[in-house]
């Protein structure tokens, strides 16, 4: 299993027509053979910061749906960013 998980930060008058800009990209994620989990989404307490998570069954999977990543309107909108990839060899459930 490959889990994403991280933040991006942009200037907070961007963060909502960046968030709207990426529905389309969650919806496609979540319908990608091999994708568990995706989420891209507004932190509630830093008005600038988009949490990333995303979880998916092999680096495969990961690397049939990223493709080239961001489009450059997406990647323009970043200040910075803090996202990395796990490789996970063992899960245990907490419910």
């Amino acid at each position: 299993m490959v889990i994403i998980a991280g933040h991006i930060v942009v200037d907070p008058d961007r963060r909502g027509p960046y968030l709207a800009n990426c529905v389309s990209v969650v919806e496609q994620a979540r319908r990608a053979p091999g994708c568990l989990d995706f989420a891209i989404a507004a932190d509630l307490v830093d008005a600038s910061r988009i949490n990333i998570f995303e979880r998916w069954e092999s680096q495969a999977a990961v690397e049939a749906f990223r493709g080239s990543g961001p489009s450059d309107e997406q990647s323009a909108a970043i200040l910075t960013a803090s996202v990395a990839e796990f490789d996970i060899a063992d899960v245990r459930s907490l419910t």
